[in-house]
């Protein structure tokens, strides 16, 4: 997954719940100098008895928002979803020439 051109992520999931797998492996996807490369990283934990659905908000350099509803995504499907913007964005950047 391409994580260079995201600014913040705001996730917030029941860390119980089965369908919230897929936002706690995107949560493990990311490296581990990604707080200290400038991304804003928040995770919100619901309690376990909360019907609240995972969600995931992004935003990327270019300030485009993504708002993603993680309950009915699979992993595959969200960081497909990530890397399309971010590939257009590499793709920009390498035009550029930055």
């Amino acid at each position: 997954m391409i994580t260079r051109f995201l600014t913040h992520v705001h996730l917030t999931f029941n860390p119980f719940s089965p369908r919230s797998k897929s936002a706690r492996v995107f949560l493990s996807l990311f490296p581990s100098n990604a707080r200290a490369n400038g991304t804003q990283i928040q995770s919100k934990m619901l309690p376990r008895t909360s019907k609240e659905p995972a969600s995931l908000a992004i935003k990327f350099k270019d300030g485009k928002e993504m708002k993603l509803d993680l309950d009915k995504m699979r992993i595959t499907e969200v960081v497909e979803e990530v890397d399309r913007h971010s590939r257009t964005l590499a793709r920009k950047e390498e035009l550029l020439g930055n």
